[in-house]
């Protein structure tokens, strides 16, 4: 097999599953099943093993990763209709802390330790057990943390105040490029964002590496090279 079909049946394959996961939606990428993890296996062997195959062409690459699209959608259809086989094909959550106490059996069944537990724990921000009053593990091995009211973030809510209108920032400025359509956007204009990054002694868009705009600041915020 010379360098072009390795180039074209390379390309063929990425367009292919490219095209897949565009069709399957987001949810195939976030939130990995058991299923989804076989079929990502099987799809990334069979594009990489026809690529040094001379049997194997576009036509054969292009029908594996159809079937297998097929069957992952199947398999999503019968989900969404068929709420008895989500346990099977999906899995479901496991309740691994309940009212402060680490449930050993929820652990043992999905193979997760102590250490594994705290490492799960501290990528959501708590970094002590005592913290957590319910923990659940997702199907796709991500866990859900509900902490203890003495370690719960305070809200306006809690506060009596007033709800208040929460502004989407707006990037204007990313590695050196002002971005024009945000600006436009954003309802500002090149000379506003010139007094701004002079008042900040910028004297070049190029020179900043971040700047971002939010409704209601009086300052750009500007993250210099």
């Amino acid at each position: 097999m010379n360098f072009v079909d390795i180039t074209i049946e390379s390309l063929f394959g990425f367009a292919a599953l490219f095209v897949m996961t565009k069709v399957l939606g987001k949810t195939q990428i976030t939130q990995i099943t058991a299923f989804d993890f076989i079929a990502a296996l099987v799809l990334g062997e069979l594009v990489g093993n026809a690529l040094y195959d001379d049997e194997v062409g576009i036509l054969q690459i292009g029908f594996a990763v159809f079937i297998w699209s097929v069957l992952i959608y199947v398999t999503e259809i019968i989900t969404e209709k068929f709420k008895g086989t989500r346990n099977l094909l999906e899995g479901h959550p496991s309740l691994v802390i309940h009212k402060g106490k680490i449930d050993r059996n929820q652990l043992k069944k999905n193979n997760l330790d102590i250490n594994q537990l705290q490492h799960l724990l501290r990528s959501k921000d708590v970094f002590s057990m005592r913290e957590v009053e319910y923990a659940i593990l997702e199907t796709d091995g991500t866990i859900s943390v509900l902490k203890k009211t003495p370690y719960q973030s305070v809200t306006q809510l809690d506060l009596n105040l007033p709800p208040a209108p929460v502004p989407l920032p707006t990037t204007l400025i990313t590695d050196g490029e002002v971005l024009w359509d945000n600006l436009e956007e954003a309802g500002l204009s090149e000379n506003w964002l010139k007094q701004q990054l002079q008042t900040q002694n910028v004297k070049d868009p190029k020179e900043v590496l971040y700047a971002e705009y939010k409704h209601g600041d009086t300052e750009l915020y500007i993250l210099s090279f």
